[in-house]
């Protein structure tokens, strides 16, 4: 906030969108539509945090079926294939509080697997364990510069029919985040979207899906981190 300026008002924005997805999504543990200034004035957790813009705690499970294209083509019944384009699994280190963060190191590697650019992403699902993880992974990620994230996501460009949809399941903050199976919860989302199955939440046209998610600490970033993006098979 001191560097770049962010501030409570566009974290509360950003918390009312995604908490508005969740209305969409049966699967949500919380699924309650709450305005910008309601966050604002939800009871305090840590400046500039409210419990809104927090993960609850919950229990809850999810798994993926993976298998090699030898195997799909001999198994014609598979309908709606989704393709793993990049699949990346980086460690944590010690940097510097504005260096570049592991969520950009694993962006950065994904993109090159995948041979994508940012524009070509249709949907995104981030690491919200607070909304303050979609700021700052949209921008180290790289679809927007760290300076203009705030406006940038609290613009409504990162909302159910915006420029870039992101965390339309909802996100952590209100999908909930039972830590060990949320990487696939996202990944789940996003194959949903890809298949066109997503209900009132689909993202028209969504082609292309990438999840950034992370767990544990070093230092002041995450000590292991995933990226994964996805592609519809046509």
């Amino acid at each position: 906030m001191k560097k770049y300026g962010y501030t409570q008002e566009q974290l509360a924005r950003v918390c009312s969108k995604t908490h508005h997805h969740s209305t969409m999504n049966p699967k949500a543990q919380y699924r309650k539509d709450i305005s910008w200034e309601e966050v604002m004035a939800d009871k305090p957790i840590t400046y500039p945090l409210t419990r809104s813009m927090c993960a609850p705690t919950g229990e809850g499970c999810a798994a993926a079926i993976i298998c090699s294209e030898k195997y799909l083509r001999e198994h014609k019944e598979i309908k709606d294939p989704v393709q793993v384009l990049a699949s990346v699994l980086i460690s944590g280190r010690e940097r510097g509080d504005y260096d570049q963060d592991i969520s950009g190191r694993g962006a950065e590697i994904a993109f090159r697997q995948a041979n994508l650019e940012r524009k070509d992403i249709n949907v995104l699902e981030l690491h919200d364990a607070t909304s303050f993880g979609e700021i700052f992974q949209t921008a180290q990620a790289g679809f927007c510069t760290p300076a203009a994230a705030g406006e940038y996501c609290s613009s409504g460009a990162t909302a159910l029919g915006g420029e870039l949809p992101t965390n339309v399941s909802g996100g952590l903050i209100s999908r909930g985040h039972p830590v060990g199976c949320t990487g696939l919860a996202q990944a789940y989302e996003l194959v949903t979207q890809l298949r066109g199955r997503a209900g009132e939440r689909q993202v028209k046209g969504a082609k292309l899906g990438m999840q950034i998610n992370g767990g544990g600490v070093i230092g002041v970033e995450e000590a292991a981190l995933g990226a994964h993006i996805y592609r519809k098979v046509e």
